[in-house]
């Protein structure tokens, strides 16, 4: 404070607005295997279609572990997600088939311009169809320099040296003989046949065959010179022609992607269209999974709103499936792709003009393991993301599908949980333990086996085991965990309630149970630290117990109270760390204690907590203390209990009895 003399007002300035922060329930954390998406990053997602967009559909080798996650977030909208991976999953991404038309680098006009995003088998569906001005519609000179006029016979030829096309209605075939092999065409093209005065019709190629033809020929080719092959290409429609029309005929060959569009992209531009060639993506063979509309060929090309328009960056900054491979990418390793190796393509058989090869799609992309045959080695990788809470903030940490020797939770409980310390593992037994069994009573002895199997914590939540579920994206029922169920009631409460019971534990998405347990196994479930799911008349599947793994008589075998405990030890803390380096004095003692204490009123206010009392003062802070460097405050806290046991007595009485004769004698 200054010092004055002589009369003044003397202004001092101090900062008591710190407080300690509104409790929040930070995300959950799931790792394991999926069919899509970064390998060994965590990714946070807000909902079931986020999830689906990074990470993939369920199928049969990971649906487990994809529905503990999108139960999860059925409750709840932040979930971290990582797919797991130790060499699993193949190391290499898929190179993508080309489509038709003109190349966008000719450095790479043998090899392919794009890859699939992420690795494995998924990206093998993968197919990159691009177009540009010249190419998005043209006359039949882009089919190898077919003429369009002379047609004569019954067989509808149109005549040239050296190469014929046969249109038969009948059969709804050209047959194509050049000289040299078609230049360009690939199934799904399109050809518009027919002029003014006939009409026009759309015809897609289906398919084209090489087809080997003796050197006589056949009597509908005497006028051709033959050669060692045609190529055949049949469309999927007919279009019949009357004799009289048939020298009027001319055809226009379109894009085969042209409809996803609508018109030409602009000069120096092209349209891009990522597709899903074998139905794997979308369930549809050859649908597009993604569209670039008119995008530039020019780097530094920029929209009117100053968004890049450079095919590169656009597809680099907006794709979730392909991304644009390197020039050096198949021929020597660099940083960007050092673990994609080297690869040598060929030029399509059925293009000459290397200049607009056809690149096939080589495959290579592997899923490796699924999640029955998933080490702890491969999903010890993705958990151990979350190892580390100054890196990412979580509450629940989803131990999605177990083994049967329990040794992936035993890893979270004991590797991520009680290193975290500020974060429960929810774990449900294996599936052999209760979908596999028949008898109820070696579905009880099993779970309490495994729940024995695991190492004794607070931070951990052992369920009873598995639901019955539609899954919609396989039209099938399946069985899935319940861990993913049991976090997400917790996240929809306060930290200091319980999730369970009629109110608050209705699980969602759940046809039955594959262990419903009556009151008797529940008992012995709950004397077990195993939180039973039962199903009841009338109230649905709930669940009905609140304990944590913690096998011990402590405050802490209540999932409130621990849930409470971390809640509050994580805001203090962090409040603290405002006091670091500030004296210690008895003006900060004072500051320290009056920013906690209005958040524990605030708990108590809403129930949380029944008393508590703060410690921060000389008595705590002692000279030795003080001169060690050192701030210390004790923290007492009675926490609120969840009701498990309610015990009701009726009592019948004569009536010339009082009441208040006999209340105090029960």
């Amino acid at each position: 404070m200054a010092f004055s003399v002589s009369p003044s007002v003397i202004v001092r300035e101090v900062d008591a607005s710190a407080s300690v922060p509104a409790i929040a329930t930070p995300p959950a954390a799931i790792a394991g295997v999926f069919r899509w998406g970064p390998v060994g990053e965590a990714v946070l997602v807000s909902s079931e279609n986020e999830l689906v967009n990074r990470f993939g559909t369920p199928d049969d080798d990971n649906y487990e572990t994809f529905f503990v996650a999108a139960d999860y977030l059925s409750y709840a909208n932040a979930l971290w997600v990582a797919r797991a991976d130790n060499g699993a999953v193949t190391a290499s991404s898929t190179d993508i088939q080309m489509a038709n038309s003109s190349v966008i680098d000719t450095a790479l006009t043998t090899y392919g311009a794009f890859d699939a995003l992420y690795p494995g088998e998924l990206g093998n569906s993968l197919e990159v169809a691009y177009v540009d001005d010249t190419k998005f519609e043209s006359a039949a000179a882009a089919v190898g320099d077919i003429p369009t006029t002379r047609l004569t016979g019954a067989n509808s030829e149109i005549l040239a040296t050296k190469q014929t096309i046969n249109f038969n209605s009948s059969s709804t075939v050209f047959e194509v003989i050049p000289a040299n092999r078609i230049q360009g065409v690939s199934a799904g093209d399109i050809f518009v046949v027919g002029n003014d005065s006939v009409g026009y019709q759309e015809l897609t190629v289906s398919s084209i065959a090489e087809v080997a033809r003796d050197s006589v020929g056949d009597p509908t080719e005497v006028l051709v010179e033959i050669t060692a092959y045609n190529y055949t290409v049949e469309f999927t429609s007919s279009y019949l022609l009357a004799e009289s029309d048939l020298n009027k005929l001319a055809i226009t060959r379109k894009w085969a992607y042209s409809s996803m569009f609508g018109k030409a992209p602009g000069a120096g531009n092209y349209h891009i269209a990522v597709l899903d060639e074998d139905g794997k993506i979308t369930g549809t063979k050859g649908a597009a999974v993604e569209l670039y509309n008119d995008v530039s060929t020019t780097e530094g090309a920029k929209l009117s709103s100053g968004k890049t328009n450079y095919y590169k960056e656009v597809i680099s900054q907006e794709s979730s499936w392909v991304k644009v491979a390197n020039t050096a990418h198949f021929e020597s390793a660099n940083s960007e792709y050092e673990s994609l190796g080297s690869i040598s393509l060929p030029v399509a058989t059925n293009n000459a003009d290397a200049n607009n090869a056809v690149v096939v799609a080589t495959n290579i992309g592997t899923d490796g393991r699924t999640e029955s045959t998933a080490t702890l080695a491969d999903l010890a990788g993705g958990y151990d993301l979350f190892k580390a809470s100054n890196e990412i903030d979580v509450s629940f940490i989803l131990g999605g599908k177990s083994d049967d020797a329990g040794n992936v939770g035993t890893y979270l409980i004991s590797n991520i949980a009680d290193y975290r310390k500020d974060a429960i593992a929810f774990i449900s037994p294996a599936k052999s333990d209760v979908v596999d069994e028949s008898k109820t009573e070696a579905k009880l002895a099993n779970v309490i086996a495994f729940k024995n199997s695991l190492p004794s914590s607070s931070y951990s939540v052992i369920d009873s085991g598995y639901k019955y579920r539609y899954d919609r994206y396989n039209d099938v029922y399946r069985y899935t965990p319940l861990n993913g169920d049991i976090a997400g009631l917790s996240s929809r409460v306060e930290p200091f309630e319980s999730p369970a019971g009629f109110r608050k534990g209705v699980i969602k998405n759940v046809v039955k149970l594959a262990f419903n347990p009556n009151k008797s196994q529940r008992d012995q479930l709950y004397s077990n630290e195993v939180n039973p799911v039962m199903s009841q008349v009338g109230q649905g599947i709930v669940l009905f117990g609140d304990k944590t793994g913690f096998g011990q008589n402590s405050a802490f075998d209540s999932l409130n109270v621990r849930r409470l405990f971390i809640a509050v030890e994580k805001a203090i803390a962090n409040a603290a760390e405002s006091f670091l380096f500030e004296l210690n004095d008895e003006f900060t003692q004072a500051q320290f204690k009056g920013i906690v204490e209005p958040f524990l009123r605030d708990i108590q206010g809403k129930r949380g907590i029944v008393d508590f009392r703060v410690v921060s003062d000389e008595t705590v802070n002692t000279p030795s203390v003080i001169d060690s460097g050192k701030f210390r405050a004790n923290i007492f806290i009675k926490p609120a209990r969840s009701i498990n046991v309610i015990e009701l007595t009726f009592v019948a009485t004569r009536s010339g009895v009082e009441f208040e004769e006999i209340v105090g004698s029960l």
